[in-house]
């Protein structure tokens, strides 16, 4: 075994958004957020636009 070097934990910085339908977290995506149990999207306000 050369290296036996950990590589480096990235953090994870939950987003905490809540869908105002049914109460579960919200994923987050490059442009909106969705809920997966009740199907229910924000749109993310787009930059430069």
């Amino acid at each position: 075994m050369a290296d036996d070097k950990k590589k480096p934990v990235k953090k994870y910085t939950p987003v905490e958004k809540f869908c105002t339908k049914c109460g579960a977290r919200m994923a987050s995506h490059a442009d909106r957020y969705a809920c997966g149990r009740c199907s229910y999207t924000e749109w993310k306000a787009q930059k430069g636009k």
